[in-house]
């Protein structure tokens, strides 16, 4: 295992190559059998259950507006998802159409067999613990964030 030059490991580090590992995981499989990243599969299901506010949608997602911004512009290029005026003229509404249903739709199932690869690779156990111990580290975190 390769081991990093700090003498105390730095828990950001390790988390966010974790992530990046994580990603290119469901990434490379999903877009092998459904055309779609992992991000935008976790988009596309969010907005499927309720249209939101961008302000909203970035901060359930845990990311920077702007990272929302960045990641739904092919989406919006794709015809998948659409913004909408909202109740206050700066506001908009992200909105999945009938296509970004319809991909979601085709997707899940590749998303599912992605899920079900990972707990045969980490053992079941040890993925409800990682989402537990996730859960538990954005609770204790959330607190100290500006915008909370």
């Amino acid at each position: 295992m390769l081991q990093t030059s700090l003498a105390i490991p730095c828990t950001c580090f390790q988390l966010r190559k974790l992530t990046r590992t994580v990603t290119r995981f469901y990434d490379q499989r999903m877009l092998a059998k459904a055309g779609l990243k992992n991000t935008q599969f976790s988009l596309l299901s969010h907005v499927l259950q309720l249209s939101l506010p961008m302000a909203r949608l970035a901060a359930e997602m845990g990311m920077e507006r702007t990272t929302l911004t960045r990641n739904l512009r092919p989406m919006i290029e794709a015809g998948w998802v659409e913004l909408q005026a909202g109740g206050d003229p700066r506001q908009r509404i992200v909105a999945i159409t009938a296509a970004g249903r319809e991909v979601q739709r085709t997707a899940r199932p590749a998303w599912r067999a992605v899920q079900k690869e990972m707990e045969a690779l980490l053992g079941t156990e040890a993925v409800a613990s990682l989402h537990g111990n996730i859960e538990h580290a954005l609770a204790r975190l959330s607190e100290f964030l500006d915008g909370n």
